[in-house]
């Protein structure tokens, strides 16, 4: 008992660290790993899709969590986790290291896509040229141990509109319409930026969505120009309503006579 305290106090203070074992067995697709004083386990749910280890393999990872049990300290590791990818960009790159540049959000799908946003408060520093290294040789070492993972590396910005183009990179925005109470965001692109903007299956709006903290719907100007014409159109319909006001209205963020009539008089 005494030894299994001092085992689960070992691991519980290196929680949130990356630690590298020797994989012992597979157990239903749970990768067990000897990490000299005790055993890890890395879910299927933890694991790159893709990748195929076999007993034997070195494999690193992770300390996601630490438990105590009746068998003694259960330790979960994880390579899918956007932790990780924090950790090693940490480990990479030596300006993240000693807090020059901060990485101030992280989001993954585990073998396909990445996106980290990083600032710094030092003008004479480039926060993603660092990350990128020499001929792109630090994000390279970290795309490598991800199994090709492709990794985006983004400017952070305290003004959520342009951290959100930013974070959608490298598709090209036209106007970002904002609805602060519910965080949440319109954004317009051109027709032929829709699909870059999107990603494979929604790949590039999701990760920007994760990264941003935000719900971002995307819409094209053809989209948005049908709907801004509709609205203007249904404003209209009220008595002595000229062009302009139903502009002003619109762009108010009333979008037609219903919105308009339920609106609280302040709001108006």
């Amino acid at each position: 008992d005494a030894e299994r305290e001092i085992i689960f106090n070992e691991f519980e203070a290196r929680k949130g660290e990356v630690a590298s074992g020797i994989i012992r067995r597979i157990e239903r697709g749970h990768i067990v790993v000897d990490l000299g004083r005790t055993e890890a386990v890395m879910p299927p749910r933890e694991q790159i899709p893709g990748e195929n280890f076999k007993p034997g393999d070195r494999i690193q990872g992770h300390l996601l969590d630490v438990r105590q049990t009746t068998k003694g300290p259960q330790i979960i590791m994880s390579r899918a986790c956007s932790d990780y990818l924090v950790k090693l960009f940490e480990a990479e790159v030596p300006e993240i290291y000693d807090g020059i540049v901060q990485i101030m959000a992280a989001a993954r799908e585990p073998g396909q896509r990445a996106k980290i946003a990083v600032y710094t408060k030092e003008s004479a520093v480039d926060p993603v040229g660092a990350c990128v290294g020499m001929k792109g040789s630090r994000v390279q070492n970290i795309v490598q141990e991800l199994k090709g993972e492709k990794i985006d590396i983004i400017e952070w910005d305290e003004d959520i509109t342009r951290f959100a183009c930013n974070a959608l990179a490298p598709a090209e925005i036209s106007r970002v319409f904002l609805d602060e109470s519910r965080k949440e965001m319109e954004i317009v692109v051109t027709d032929s930026q829709l699909s870059l903007a999107i990603g494979k299956k929604g790949q590039n709006v999701r990760l920007a969505s994760k990264l941003t903290g935000w719900k971002i719907d995307i819409i094209s100007e053809a989209s948005a120009s049908a709907r801004t014409a509709e609205s203007i159109f249904n404003l209209m319909l009220i008595p002595n309503m000229t062009d302009t006001m139903a502009q002003n209205i619109f762009q108010s963020g009333f979008g037609s006579y219903q919105s308009l009539a339920e609106a609280d008089l302040s709001e108006v």
